[in-house]
């Protein structure tokens, strides 16, 4: 009866990431065809969005690959897509004015952001092992259920993590979107196509981490569910 159920889960989440990651490059198709104020480039968006926030330490670079675009702030750059690095439209200046977002977050020791990023060595050890104890774990169910608690545990930290992603996300954008009005990047015509790329963008987190959480669901039911 489990296994059916798993691959229901992953087959309802899978087919809702499709459908958001079709909608999120439709999009973002459509309003790379619109240009924003001042014909400024993603590049241009972001070192003018850093300046005015008074950071002077961040790089903005480019980056190869479709919607790579991120901030690393281990090494302080926004890193940013060739088509957004060098497109000047609204697509490319929501993407760039989000990453941005991450650098302000990254300047202004926002708390959901140095919170995500003090359980980064935590969950690169969770995502190297947990497949393995889950598994091991369920083979073993009844004779060392302990394993499979053990694996329970170590998702739930990766599950824990999607979550938290969720509020730095939302926050990114907000900033990005209130900046660009602000800085009259965007228009009272653009500025609702920039807010619908970075929702769709934001869509991606939440089907993530609902899925990771409807998993650790999943496995902990086969926990309490075991023979004693």
């Amino acid at each position: 009866m489990g296994l059916p159920l798993i691959w229901i889960i992953f087959g309802v989440f899978a087919l809702l990431s499709w459908l958001v990651s079709a909608q999120l490059k439709s999009r973002f198709k459509k309003y790379s065809a619109i240009p924003v104020n001042y014909g400024l480039t993603g590049k241009d968006v972001a070192e003018k969005m850093l300046a005015e926030n008074g950071i002077r330490d961040v790089q903005v670079k480019s980056v190869e690959g479709e919607l790579t675009d991120h901030y690393n702030p281990a090494t302080k750059t926004v890193n940013l897509s060739r088509a957004v690095f060098y497109g000047n439209n609204v697509a490319a200046a929501a993407v760039a004015a989000h990453e941005c977002g991450h650098a302000v977050q990254h300047a202004r020791a926002y708390a959901w952001l140095t919170m995500r990023s003090s359980l980064v060595p935590v969950v690169s050890f969770a995502s190297k092992w947990v497949q393995w104890v889950l598994l091991a774990g369920i083979i073993l169910l009844n004779s060392f259920p302990q394993l499979l608690l053990t694996g329970v545990i170590l998702f739930g930290c990766t599950t824990l993590f999607s979550f938290i992603t969720l509020p730095v996300e939302i926050n990114a954008s907000q900033r990005a979107l209130s900046w660009l009005s602000t800085a009259g990047i965007t228009s009272y015509a653009t500025y609702p196509k920039a807010q619908s790329a970075l929702k769709w963008a934001a869509y991606t987190y939440v089907i993530a981490a609902l899925s990771s959480l409807a998993t650790l669901i999943y496995y902990l039911i086969i926990y309490l569910g075991r023979r004693d």
